[in-house]
């Protein structure tokens, strides 16, 4: 895949995804905001940056997952952890807080597949959109996005 094929489709998930503001989710009964750091994990996990079909699959589920959000009555995963906020102080340390993550799983799109939306609130902060992904394993040579963003 070449860089300039990557980029187009990141530009086309960057202005559909910056119209995005907040969504109503009628699970957590709140406003699921928008923000940089969900685009962020598009690109980059904690430990690396992603390989260009990770981000293109996770540029072209966008759509897909804002259906979800808009739609989802019912919780599949749920999970609590600590995370490091923010950098090292001159103590040495990283402050902490606990981050919740909310997972929901929907058969979505044209062509009926099966995603995960996870929404993530960090401490007593907002509700925010933090990732989605296939929710099952690919084989081979699989792929699961196609040409257009705006599809499914």
């Amino acid at each position: 895949m070449n860089t300039e094929f990557l980029n187009e489709k990141k530009e086309k998930a960057k202005k559909i995804y910056d119209t995005l503001k907040n969504i109503y989710n009628p699970y957590l009964k709140n406003q699921i905001i928008f923000n940089s750091d969900g685009f962020h994990h598009f690109q980059f996990s904690a430990r690396r940056e992603r390989n260009q079909e990770e981000q293109l699959l996770k540029f072209s589920l966008l759509p897909l997952a804002i259906d979800v959000i808009k739609n989802a009555g019912t919780l599949q995963e749920y999970r609590k952890k600590i995370i490091t906020v923010g950098n090292k102080g001159k103590d040495g340390f990283t402050k902490t807080k606990e981050a919740q993550y909310w997972g929901f799983v929907a058969i979505v799109g044209k062509s009926q597949i099966k995603i995960k939306v996870i929404i993530r609130k960090v401490g007593d902060g907002n509700f925010t959109f933090w990732s989605v992904m296939p929710n099952l394993k690919l084989k081979g040579n699989q792929k699961l996005y196609t040409d257009d963003i705006e599809d499914g």
